[in-house]
């Protein structure tokens, strides 16, 4: 009898506990979906155990399947990166660069660093996942991630991308002519709010301020609620209500006058936005190459603003 192959079923495995549905697992996997069941069903006569609960509508993995889940997830990793470092021995850095970007990054830093990216290492592919919940990257095998600086995990190597920006309230010219525009923070009670509620905790943001440093935040009301936050500033221009954001997303809006601020007083600063990674990443010459794009082309970027403030 032929000896099965310790490996054999393990990626399809992986694919599956990743995506939780073996038709996209077998995308990942560029295979049929009937190839991945069938590579599931035998490693699991092999063990001896069913790895995953299956129903029309989900499939979950079951405790031996979290269990051996949990025990091979390193070593795939470790392989992964094995595999990843022999093939960047090339003199040019190669392969797919895969991150995990929220969608306040996407103006500011991607559609700005990637043009100078792509032309400098066309080798390199890049794919990006707009994605405003948490995202553990490791564990979903992104190459870096860029988030705000405060929601960085504190294991994570981060290179500062953007200055720190501030939080800002603001509406159309339109909406404050008919509805007038608030004065103190517990004003927006009164006013017309477009609402967004988190993708993956499902709750409302309660908007923030502060006042002689204490941080307060006040529940926003309002009759349009979503789940995306260009989609606030969207709306906000058209006049349908104020919209809480950054002064960093609505930058092109607030210079244009489509919207205007208030309760600038009261609102708070953050730290900027963060390329991070994890610190055994750095030795992949594709994400050193992006970060050394990324740094040179936001800070070229800053110094034309700051020249053109003198001027």
């Amino acid at each position: 009898m032929a000896r099965t192959d310790v490996f054999t079923g393990l990626a399809e495995f992986l694919a599956v506990a990743r995506r939780a549905n073996f038709r996209a697992a077998g995308a990942e996997l560029g295979v049929t979906p009937s190839a991945v069941s069938q590579a599931i069903r035998a490693l699991e006569i092999r063990i001896g155990l069913p790895l995953f609960q299956r129903t029309t509508r989900k499939v979950a993995l079951t405790e031996a399947g979290a269990r051996l889940l949990a025990q091979i997830s390193p070593a795939a990793a470790s392989i992964g990166e094995a595999l990843e470092v022999a093939h960047s021995q090339r003199e040019r850095p190669a392969g797919l660069l895969r991150l995990s970007v929220p969608r306040i990054a996407l103006e500011p830093v991607l559609l700005r660093v990637l043009p100078a990216f792509r032309s400098a290492y066309p080798d390199v592919g890049v794919e990006v996942d707009l994605n405003d919940e948490s995202v553990d990257i490791v564990a979903e095998r992104f190459d870096a991630g860029i988030r705000i600086g405060e929601f960085v995990e504190r294991d994570m190597v981060a290179v500062k991308l953007t200055a720190d920006f501030r939080w800002a309230v603001v509406g159309a010219p339109s909406y404050f002519a008919a509805r007038g525009r608030p004065r103190t923070p517990q004003d927006i009670t009164r006013h017309e709010c477009i609402r967004y509620r988190f993708p993956s905790a499902g709750t409302v943001y309660r908007w923030e301020f502060s006042k002689g440093g204490r941080v307060f935040t006040v529940e926003p009301p309002g009759g349009l609620v979503v789940n995306d936050h260009l989609a606030t500033i969207g709306f906000a221009t058209r006049g349908l209500g104020l919209a809480y954001t950054s002064d960093l997303m609505a930058a092109e809006e607030l210079a244009s006058g489509e919207l205007e601020e208030v309760l600038r007083p009261f609102l708070p600063t953050k730290p900027g936005l963060f390329l991070y990674y994890p610190n055994r990443s750095s030795a992949q010459p594709k994400l050193r190459a992006f970060i050394d794009v990324a740094t040179a082309t936001l800070r070229q970027k800053h110094e034309n603003r700051r020249a053109r403030s003198k001027s």
